[in-house]
């Protein structure tokens, strides 16, 4: 799939939403995912300003035919929270009619934080395959950030969202959170991962914008911890 896979890593308030200082501030990273032959195309987590993230597909002579979501915060689908209020998912569906895919843990708070109703959002379940063109994205429920928190894995590129970073993890103290749900992601659910698979994170909080998930393992601190009580004794709180 390699050839046909079309792949782009956006920093918020650098690739685009220049003009959004809280895009600048978040540090966000939006991602596109597609296939070069049929021309169809994905957005992942399209906050701040979906509409010019469309324009760049565009430019790549590509079509946006739907959007994923890896967990429910603003700064990842839009709409307000702790009293910010950033475009996303809300506003992409006035410019295309798309489906947006989420775990279906994680579709009542989407509709919380952004107005959008179920009958816009396509409920998954862990293994789950979404299928661009010819490109298969499987989804992996990884909760403890959020109920729903879902990572997705596509050609040797693992798009985490908030659960794991370069350089630490999402946070297990914000509404929906659980600690032990985020051990239990980090220690089993994303254990099969390969080492040469590469993390692509929802945030740039490290040096690097990704990195292969066998540097992740041997470097990160949040991976050190062999017990579920070591590690909520580190990051439990």
């Amino acid at each position: 799939m390699s050839d046909r896979l079309y792949f782009r890593q956006l920093l918020g308030g650098r690739d685009f939403a220049r003009d959004n200082e809280v895009a600048r501030q978040m540090r966000n990273f939006a991602y596109v995912i597609g296939d070069r032959e049929t021309g169809d195309a994905v957005l992942v987590d399209p906050a701040y300003h979906p509409a010019e993230l469309v324009d760049v597909v565009a430019g790549d002579g590509l079509r946006v035919v739907g959007a994923l979501a890896t967990h429910y915060h603003f700064d990842h689908v839009g709409g307000s929270m702790w009293g910010q209020a950033v475009a996303g998912i809300s506003e992409l569906l006035e410019i295309a009619d798309v489906p947006v895919h989420a775990n279906a843990h994680e579709v009542e708070w989407i509709e919380k934080t952004t107005g959008v109703g179920a009958d816009a959002l396509v409920a998954h379940e862990s293994g789950d395959v979404v299928r661009v063109g010819d490109i298969a994205i499987t989804l992996i429920h990884t909760p403890g950030h959020t109920p729903g928190s879902q990572c997705l894995l596509v050609d040797g590129h693992l798009l985490s969202g908030d659960t794991l970073f370069i350089d630490g993890c999402g946070r297990t103290d914000l509404p929906g959170s659980d600690p032990v749900e985020m051990y239990r992601t980090l220690s089993q659910r994303l254990s099969p991962i390969s080492g040469d698979t590469r993390l692509f994170p929802g945030h740039l909080y490290s040096a690097e914008a990704s990195a292969p998930m066998a540097s992740v393992r041997a470097e990160n601190f949040v991976l050190a911890p062999t017990t579920q009580e070591q590690w909520l004794a580190m990051f439990g709180a």
